[in-house]
C-alpha cells in the first residue's frame, strides 16, 4: 500500500513539491473524474477506510497502515462511515478538506525529516499555496470567471482556435511595413490580455491552470472546464458532441 509508494524520499523543495502534486492529482481524480468508483469503494459496512494519494497520481481506498507510528502521516480514518449520512456533495467536500490537511502534513513531514530551514519551508508553502486546494477544486470554489466565458460552441472547441492574432494577421495583409509593425505590437498586447482573462480558469479534473496551447472542453451541465487529455476527449471527437457532460455529471444519480 503506502509503503510501496513511499520507497523514495524526496529531499529537496522541488522533489517534495513534485511528490505533493502527484498525491494531490490522484486524490482529485478520486473525488471528480473517478467519483463513482470512489463512492462504491467507501462502503460504510467496511472497517475504517482512508483515501490515499500516491506520487504517481493514482489513488487508493484502503485500511490505515498497521505499523505504529506509521512511516508517513496517515489520512483521516473512517471516511466511509459518513457516506450515507450526508448529502453526497457535502461528504465529498468533507473528504476533500481532510485530504488537503493530509497533503500538507506529508509535505512538511518530509521538510522536517530532511532539515528544511525557514527559507525552504516558506518556499515550499508558497509553491503549494499557488495551487487551488482539493476542496476548492471539488466544490468549484476555484472556478473563476467561467460564466463570463463563451459556452463551448456546443463542442468544447479549442480556446486557441479563435486566436485574435491569427484573424488580425489576415486582415493586415497588403498594408505597409510600418503599419504592420504597429499592428503586431497591438496583437501581442491583445494576446496577453486573452491569456490573463483565462488565466484563473482551472481544470475540474487536475486543478491546473488554463494554457492557451492546450485543448479544453466545458461541461454543459456544471460549466466546469477540463483539459481534453484529463477527460479523454480529443478535438476531433469534440466536434461530434452536441452536449458534453463531464464524468462527474455523467455518473450522477439519485442516491438511495
Amino acid at each position: 500500500m503506502e509503503g510501496a509508494a513511499a520507497l523514495y524520499n524526496p529531499r529537496t523543495v522541488e522533489e517534495v513539491f513534485r511528490d505533493f502534486k502527484g498525491r494531490r492529482a490522484g486524490m482529485i481524480k478520486a473525488l471528480t473524474t473517478d467519483v463513482e468508483e470512489f463512492y462504491q469503494q467507501c462502503d460504510p459496512e467496511k472497517e475504517n477506510l482512508c483515501l490515499y494519494g500516491f506520487p504517481s497520481e493514482q489513488w487508493e481506498v484502503n485500511l490505515p497502515a498497521e505499523e505504529v507510528p506509521p512511516e508517513l502521516p496517515e489520512p483521516a480514518l473512517g471516511i466511509n462511515f459518513a457516506r450515507d449520512g450526508m448529502q453526497e456533495k457535502d461528504w465529498l467536500s468533507l473528504v476533500a478538506v481532510h485530504s488537503d490537511a493530509w497533503l500538507i502534513a506529508v509535505a512538511f513531514y518530509f521538510g522536517a525529516r530532511f532539515g528544511f530551514d525557514k527559507a525552504d519551508r516558506k518556499r515550499l508553502f508558497n509553491m503549494i499555496n499557488d495551487l487551488p486546494t482539493i476542496f476548492e477544486v471539488v466544490t468549484g470554489a476555484a472556478k473563476k470567471q467561467v460564466k463570463e466565458k463563451p459556452s463551448v460552441s456546443n463542442h468544447g472547441s479549442n480556446k486557441s482556435k479563435t486566436n485574435p492574432k491569427m484573424q488580425r494577421a489576415s486582415e493586415s495583409q497588403g498594408k505597409d511595413s510600418k503599419a504592420s509593425q504597429v499592428k503586431d505590437e497591438d496583437e501581442v498586447v491583445d494576446e496577453e490580455d486573452e491569456e490573463d482573462e483565462h488565466g484563473e480558469t482551472l481544470c475540474g479534473a487536475c486543478g491546473e491552470n488554463y494554457a492557451s496551447d492546450e485543448f479544453w472542453i466545458c461541461c454543459d451541465i456544471c460549466e466546469k472546464w477540463f483539459h481534453g487529455k484529463c477527460v479523454k476527449i480529443t478535438p476531433a471527437r469534440a466536434e461530434h458532441i452536441k452536449q458534453y457532460k463531464c464524468p462527474s455529471c455523467s455518473n450522477k444519480r439519485v442516491r438511495p
